[in-house]
């Protein structure tokens, strides 16, 4: 019974991802290896912050963060700012609207990122889960369990997957990507090699910018992540000991019995 429910339950995580890959279409999407896969998987803090140094100088012009709290930079299993680095941030390079005031004002922690609708982009906050489903090439279930759900390769790939084609239909110019279901994407290639400079003198051509902006907005959509793992493991190895424990009292327990009646 055991046997089959575990067979069972294997078809069922291969059958969803191949589902999910196949209705994201036919892009090319490049397996990346990220310090937050697998169960034992935690954040690269550095990488973290050149993801948001990428996503503030480049990304903030069209996409917003509604959903993330400025204040969850200062997180210790995040980006780790310290409560002064991240005021400076937030008053630096944003501007919220405040009812009270009746007019803008710079950012503080206790706001969020701000929105960005102004060309109809989308939000950033859940972009990473929205598009899980994939790890690796033609991934199975079992990736996906093993190494994550597979929303930041798509992210990368899809950054670094323009090949410099461009057409134009309808009034529209459209640039042809490896990685976007079809084939054609609207938006135009948002990086280029150089394009941003980082303090630890990180490389910042377009595939190593791509991956840690995908990691920060993979953080932003599962800041608790590292949390979540960690009481998994803790309620795991609780159940562990428990069972041991049940085992050996329950034979504890029934060995008189036993005893009793071979005798």
């Amino acid at each position: 019974m055991l046997k089959h429910f575990i067979t069972s339950a294997i078809t069922a995580l291969t059958l969803t991802a191949g589902s999910a890959f196949a209705a994201g279409g036919a892009g090319e999407i490049e397996d990346a290896h990220f310090s937050f896969e697998g169960p034992f998987g935690t954040f690269d803090q550095e990488q973290l912050r050149r993801g948001l140094k990428v996503y503030t100088e480049v990304c903030a012009a069209c996409h917003g963060l509604k959903y993330v709290p400025l204040r969850t930079l200062a997180d210790k299993n995040g980006l780790g700012y310290s409560e002064d680095q991240v005021r400076a941030y937030a008053a630096e390079n944003f501007e919220v609207f405040d009812a009270d005031l009746d007019d803008t004002r710079p950012a503080k922690p206790a706001d969020h990122f701000p929105a960005n609708d102004a060309v109809g982009a989308p939000d950033l906050s859940l972009m990473a889960k929205a598009r899980a489903g994939f790890h690796g090439p033609y991934g199975t279930g079992i990736n996906q369990l093993v190494k994550g759900m597979g929303g930041a390769e798509y992210i990368a790939a899809l950054l670094h997957g323009y090949t410099g084609v461009e057409k134009e239909e309808a009034g529209v110019t459209l640039y042809e990507n490896k990685a976007f279901p079809g084939g054609w994407i609207s938006m135009g290639p948002p990086l280029e090699d150089e394009l941003v400079e980082f303090d630890d003198g990180h490389k910042n051509d377009v595939h190593h910018m791509s991956e840690d902006v995908a990691a920060f907005l993979m953080w932003a959509a599962e800041p608790k992540m590292m949390d979540r793992q960690d009481a998994g493991f803790r309620g795991v190895l609780f159940l562990a000991v428990l069972s041991v424990l049940l085992y050996l009292s329950n034979k504890r327990l029934w060995a008189p019995i036993k005893h009793a009646r071979n005798d």
